[in-house]
């Protein structure tokens, strides 16, 4: 997957190792080659880092899929499909390293966005590595080169507190910068990464709404502030996303191409059984019919053509469908086209869904169907603007604008007058939008609201505790190799002194 942006990637982590002016004196050096980084060429490497997958949950389009029940596969047995949660990675913070040297190497007149970049990358990654396991280093991390190899662990509220007033700076620099080179997300786009850096600070406070009282964080004043005082985003074009390209090494990484078993992909009951409930267009998007019923003489745009497994089967059940042609795979336009869709990270769709959340739980004021409506036209949008208007991605229902609105507009899908009920129709139409988007995103919603109820078999299921998924993951191995009385100390604090995924972390506790 994006092979040569991997190895960018991992040069650029030894590169940035190096420091800016390291003029490689002792040993032999090309001299036709440059010996110094620049701070565009460490921006580059870090925004793509940050946003191409690799092998953990959060960036991993399957293992995201098995961990939130989109998916499930006719192969073998994949861990996350049956809640097996293992260690943690702590990788992100080698990334950092490199996001310190970009700011170290850039010229005063650059200083400001690149700090800025900094800020943001340091929030976005450790915000997510504390939602792994909970309290992580944060204030005393990245201070090897002043000799501090074992770093102490914040709390998490602590945490969450320095997330939020990294993104404050990242955005009070972004506001004074100027547009800045080697941004192959954003094209060093200010006005645009002004509305990211605002769009991850209110999904990072509704990550907080079970500590919505808290008088040191302040959550609701905080986020009726940004949405009052900010510019938010108004389309897909402000999307924080990974875009891909029919060139080498740059393709849509479930392009065939790229991976040969996406053929056992199976999508899951969670996914079409709800499409089917409120005649949801999306479906034929993302899934192709079953082979078992278009055997049977079903037609491609027959909603009965489209049947969902059970991920808690056991897997021989599975198995058997797969075998028998009864399941759903990727609709083609996941394999087939070389740019199949970017890869939303922080997105417009799902800024009005937490946005439509936030009104029904009465932090600002405002139509919560207007934001809900706004998310779902989003994604549709999104899907539309993404695909070839082709009956073969389509199945002979295209997402025209007569569709949208019909949609829209259905009965089955509105919003009513129960907070409750409102806040689980939110969280479903936001997980439905999240499908190989961003990933594991819904795994957290999921665990902070129980929207939507993911299918349990206390027969399958391989957490210990058979009737619930894990809530995190263990702190890794090399914590405990080489940060041993750290970490030991973050796990008594926290979960008296049992490393387990059962355990809940601050963020979760009410």
């Amino acid at each position: 997957m994006m092979k040569f942006q991997n190895y960018i990637a991992t040069f650029l982590i030894g590169l940035g190792l190096m420091g800016c002016n390291n003029t490689l004196d002792e040993i032999n050096t090309n001299p036709d080659a440059t010996t110094e980084v620049t701070p565009s060429l460490l921006a580059t490497g870090v925004l793509l880092d940050m946003t191409q997958l690799d092998g953990y949950p959060e960036k991993d389009l399957y293992g995201s899929g098995f961990i939130i029940k989109h998916l499930t596969w006719g192969e073998r047995v994949h861990s996350y499909r049956y809640n097996i949660f293992d260690r943690a990675s702590f990788a992100s913070y080698k990334s950092l390293l490199n996001a310190q040297k970009m700011v170290e190497c850039a010229p005063e007149d650059e200083k400001n966005a690149y700090d800025a970049l900094a800020h943001f990358v340091k929030a976005y990654r450790l915000f997510y590595v504390s939602m792994r396991v909970g309290d992580i280093p944060y204030e005393d991390a990245l201070k090897g080169e002043e000799g501090l190899i074992k770093p102490t662990y914040n709390t998490q509220k602590e945490v969450m507190q320095f997330v939020l007033n990294d993104l404050e700076k990242s955005y009070e620099l972004f506001s004074a910068a100027k547009p800045f080179e080697g941004d192959p997300i954003l094209n060093g786009d200010i006005e645009k990464w002004k509305k990211v850096v605002t769009a991850f600070e209110l999904k990072v406070l509704m990550n907080l709404s079970h500590r919505e009282s808290d008088t040191d964080l302040r959550i609701k004043e905080r986020f009726a502030s940004l949405v009052a005082s900010r510019p938010l985003m108004e389309s897909n074009s402000d999307n924080f996303q990974l875009v891909y390209a029919d060139k080498s090494a740059t393709v849509y990484p479930l392009h065939y191409t790229q991976v040969k078993h996406a053929g056992y992909t199976m999508l899951t009951n969670m996914l079409i059984d709800k499409f089917k409930e409120t005649e949801d267009p999306r479906l034929f998007y993302y899934a192709e019919p079953a082979a078992s019923k278009l055997n049977e003489g079903l037609a491609s745009s027959d909603w009965d053509a489209y049947i969902g497994v059970d991920p808690s089967d056991p897997y021989e059940v599975i198995k058997m469908a797969f075998t028998t042609g009864e399941f759903c795979g990727l609709n083609h336009r996941y394999t087939d086209l070389p740019t199949g869709q970017p890869l939303i990270h922080v997105g417009y769709s799902e800024q009005n869904f937490i946005l439509a959340e936030a009104v029904v739980r009465g932090w600002i004021s405002g139509d919560a169907s207007a934001y809900y409506k706004k998310a779902i036209r989003g994604s549709l949008d999104f899907i539309s603007e993404n695909t070839p208007d082709e009956e073969y991605y389509h199945h002979g229902h295209p997402l025209n604008e007569e569709a949208k609105s019909a949609f829209l507009e259905s009965s089955k899908i509105q919003l009513g007058s129960d907070k409750e009920a409102n806040i689980e129709k939110i969280i479903t139409q936001r997980y439905l939008d999240a499908f190989m988007e961003y990933p594991i995103d819904p795994y957290y919603d999921y665990r902070r609201t129980g929207y939507p109820k993911l299918p349990i078999n206390v027969e399958t299921n391989q957490n210990p505790v058979h009737d619930k998924i894990p809530v995190r993951w263990m702190y890794p191995k090399s914590e405990y190799d080489y940060n041993a009385e750290n970490v030991v100390d973050a796990v008594a604090r926290q979960y008296g002194g049992v490393d387990d995924i059962n355990k809940e972390m601050w963020i979760l506790q009410k």
